[in-house]
């Protein structure tokens, strides 16, 4: 998996390191590891670094000294290096003294560089960049490589508030941030450097999980495995105004596991005509047993759907409630009064949903996504699972893990749906709740790209992705 810290636990670290390291001896780590990337990435593609041309975007602090030095080490390999100095009464003086003494040339515009790297801003700025800044990012055409972070975006929770830089490939030094998982699209592909600081870093503040830990947790049968030994996993979704929510939310339920899928809800015949293996039913109380329930997607919001729900809870099992489930809730919240305290609980909401049932708890979702799913889990001692092109799952106990998107492809109706069908039948195969969510998730969106390929997808494709994405993750 990836461990990821906040900027306050990095820079600690840091400051622990820097006590007991020679002056300027970390900045030169990190520069060299900067150097190294971009030569790589130049020999990828354009053949080799001599007569090469890099623009260094130089802003003040210790960033632009990474720049600086990167580019002193760049011109070692007879590349032409270029530094615009967007600060210049702040810019790294021993950083910009090695630049020189190196070859590098401080000009006033862009040239035509092969390549540009990013040094403008930090960890401690917060903010968009300002318009010098920014209209000299604006005409970049060069694959641009960012140093830490793009200037621009938060590094804490990945919020853009306005300008910033989108980079081809951040290079970060020996932990990853928040912003490297909540904002995948400003920071490209992320290269984490070794400069020596793991023995410093406290435990991370939150993880990404990663396709081995997503294939180790997912539940296959064994020799001694029948249907029933799987996990049963029950769903009650759909309405006679949304039959294909049912449809959906069961057929991601039935193809997760190999076990069994009992369905309860009024689209019992457009599920059963559909997934002939599962077994439907008409109401909770007739379904049977199970060990995980499925409720909301299509199931309405009017004394029926909170009847369904009530039944639901009252099975005592764990429970993935969402769409209509979520709304329901945060309407009439004396329905948690049905909620066996011991029977875990996810939620997953999308931000409309979030804002739902989160907001009459005095939370709110600003751009810190992780607090407020972490203050919402405690809340409400259950699992948020807050979708976005980051997902971020929170435990009331405070874990909490990001799943990054890799597209857009999922944004389209009946999506969700799928997601939920695969929380309940890992939550019926005795899975962490919060490891269900997150992986989940996972496959969720490896279903995605595999149905899209390229072009948009239906959440009916997505669905019948869901086996590719699972031996995906199985084979490693």
């Amino acid at each position: 998996m990836l461990e990821v810290w906040t900027t306050g636990q990095v820079r600690a670290a840091e400051d622990r390191l820097l006590a007991r390291t020679p002056d300027g001896a970390l900045m030169r780590r990190a520069a060299f590891g900067v150097a190294t990337v971009v030569a790589g990435l130049l020999r990828e593609h354009t053949g080799g670094t001599a007569g090469r041309r890099v623009t260094l975007l130089v802003g003040g602090g210790g960033n632009g000294g990474d720049a600086l030095w990167a580019g002193a080490f760049l011109r070692r390999r007879s590349v032409a290096v270029t530094a615009v100095l967007l600060s210049p009464d702040r810019t790294h003086a021993e950083g910009l003294a090695a630049f020189r003494k190196a070859g590098g040339r401080v000009a006033g515009d862009l040239g035509e560089p092969d390549l540009v790297i990013d040094g403008i801003v930090g960890l401690s700025a917060r903010g968009p960049l300002r318009q010098a800044a920014a209209e000299l990012v604006g005409r970049v055409t060069a694959p641009i490589v960012a140093v830490d972070l793009p200037s621009g975006v938060d590094p804490d929770t990945g919020a853009v508030d306005g300008p910033a830089v989108r980079a081809d490939v951040t290079v970060t030094f020996s932990a990853r941030k928040p912003v490297h998982v909540l904002n995948t699209g400003h920071c490209g592909e992320v290269r984490v450097v070794d400069i020596g600081l793991a023995p410093e870093l406290p435990d991370p503040d939150l993880i990404a999980l990663e396709a081995d830990d997503v294939g180790w947790a997912w539940r296959v049968p064994g020799p001694g495995d029948d249907k029933y030994t799987q996990g049963v996993t029950g769903v009650a979704a759909g309405s006679s105004t949304y039959p294909g929510a049912a449809v959906l939310s069961s057929g991601a339920a039935v193809l997760a596991t190999s076990g069994m899928v009992r369905y309860a809800g009024w689209a019992a015949d457009e599920v059963r005509g559909r997934w002939p293996e599962l077994v439907a039913t008409g109401t909770v109380e007739d379904a049977g047993r199970v060990q995980a329930w499925v409720v909301g997607p299509g199931l309405g919001t009017g004394q029926t759907g909170r009847d369904v729900l009530t039944a639901v809870f009252s099975d005592g099992v764990p429970t993935c409630v969402d769409a209509d489930g979520i709304t329901l809730l945060a309407a009439t919240p004396s329905l948690w009064d049905a909620r066996d305290p011991d029977a875990p609980v996810v939620l997953t909401p999308h931000d409309r949903e979030f804002a739902r049932i989160a907001e009459p708890h005095g939370i709110t979702l600003g751009q810190d996504r992780v607090q407020a799913a972490r203050a919402l889990a405690k809340r409400l001692d259950a699992v948020v699972l807050l979708k976005g092109n980051a997902t971020v799952v929170a435990a009331p106990d405070g874990r909490a893990l990001v799943n990054a998107a890799t597209s857009s492809w999922l944004a389209t109706a009946g999506s969700g749906d799928v997601l939920t069908g695969l929380i309940g039948a890992l939550l019926a195969s005795g899975l962490d709740p919060w490891l269900a969510a997150g992986c989940a998730a996972w496959v969720h969106v490896r279903a995605g790209e595999l149905a899209a390929d390229g072009a948009p997808a239906p959440a009916s494709l997505i669905l019948k992705a869901i086996p590719d994405a699972i031996r995906a993750v199985r084979a490693g």
